[in-house]
Parts: structure tokens; sequence; C-alpha cells
């Protein structure tokens, strides 16, 4: 029988959690608590995939534009 509370993951919250992962190793490597205090902000490639992992996992890949 399924349980109604169950979790599920799917492949777009895995690698949203691997960027996440990878932001905050970096913040820590660079003793920051935020992105938004680092001079490499605007051009920092790794945020960039981050947020599109962001995206990504919201939209579970199927594209398009932010629906609220």
């Amino acid at each position: 029988m399924d349980n109604p509370q169950e979790i599920v993951i799917d492949e777009w919250d895995l690698k949203l959690d691997k960027k996440l992962a990878e932001l905050k190793n970096c913040q820590e490597s660079n003793s920051l608590k935020t992105c938004s205090d680092c001079s490499k902000f605007f051009e920092c490639d790794l945020r960039k995939k981050y947020v599109i992992a962001v995206y990504e996992s919201m939209n579970k890949g199927a594209g398009g534009g932010f629906e609220f």
C-alpha cells in the first residue's frame, strides 16, 4: 500500500541538492554566510548554475516561465 506521506525525490531535486551543497561549500571555504557578500556575486558560474537548478526543480525541466 502506498504511503500518502511518502517523500518522492526526483532527478531535479537531486541536482538541486548537489548544487546547494557545492554553493554552501564555496561559501564556507571563503568564510561567507551568503553569496551576496562575495565580490564575484554577479559573475559567479556556480551561483548561476544553482539558480538554474532551482528553476529546473520548480518546473521539473519542462521549460517555460514562472507561474504563480
